[in-house]
């Protein structure tokens, strides 16, 4: 099996909330390289849904996130271990968001600004969206209301920009390595990257799932910041 259909697999078990299907894979398969958040998050609903092996998994799993140790992997390894029984739960409120919605508030277009998390649903709001909602007349009487919501601020593309470089440095074809660099200076850096990390398709799945995972890690973090931990929202929602 290749990565991107590995990842692709991996994504659809940990999404549909298919803990067995994800042990079976994680015992089975070898781990891809990047996506320990992603993981971890699958593995924190098999732990509590009680599935046979998934303990053993998770362990596993929040050592080599405390051994990466990007943003956001400790917060991921405390939750795991809670979920074990073997550490402390984080004192922080629950709430069902998809954190690559967050992600695209968070370092999205400052241009469209941030949004807001219902604090009711974990649904992501762009305030663009809102704004449309509100010049059609749909917004809700309550949707001024400041205990429903979470305000998100836009922190721009920084981060992601730096994702790039680390990528770079950890390319191991000096000369590709250089033209990526030589891509990513000046405006429409993002754009000329992934154009020219299409020359080397299994490049530009692995930059993918870095890129996510690392995305990922922030979200939680900001979450934490905010006093929350995401759980797994309902399937479809």
């Amino acid at each position: 099996m290749d990565e991107r259909e590995a990842l692709t697999q991996l994504r659809s078990l940990v999404v549909r909330g298919d803990g067995r299907g994800l042990v079976n894979w994680l015992s089975q398969e070898p781990w891809p390289q990047h996506p320990l958040q992603l993981i971890g998050d699958g593995l924190v609903a098999a732990v509590r849904d009680g599935v046979e092996g998934a303990a053993g998994l998770a362990t596993t799993c929040a050592e080599k996130l405390s051994e990466r140790d990007w943003e956001g992997d400790e917060r991921l390894a405390q939750t795991l271990r809670a979920a074990l029984g073997s550490g402390p739960t984080p004192m922080l409120r629950p709430l069902p968001v998809h954190l690559e919605e967050l992600t695209t508030v968070l370092e999205g277009d400052p241009v469209q600004g941030g949004g807001r998390i219902d604090l009711a649903t974990g649904e992501v709001w762009p305030d663009f969206v809102l704004d449309y909602a509100e010049e059609a007349g749909d917004r809700d009487d309550d949707d001024d209301d400041p205990d429903r919501w979470l305000l998100v601020e836009c922190e721009g593309s920084r981060s992601s920009y730096h994702d790039m470089v680390l990528f770079i440095d950890d390319v191991d074809d000096p000369r590709f390595a250089d033209r990526l660099s030589r891509a990513i200076s000046g405006r429409g850096a993002f754009r000329r990257f992934k154009d020219r990390l299409s020359e080397r398709p299994e490049l530009l799945t692995r930059w993918f799932a870095f890129a996510d995972d690392r995305q990922r890690g922030r979200a939680r973090s900001w979450l934490a910041e905010e006093g929350y931990t995401p759980t797994r929202p309902p399937i479809g929602g």
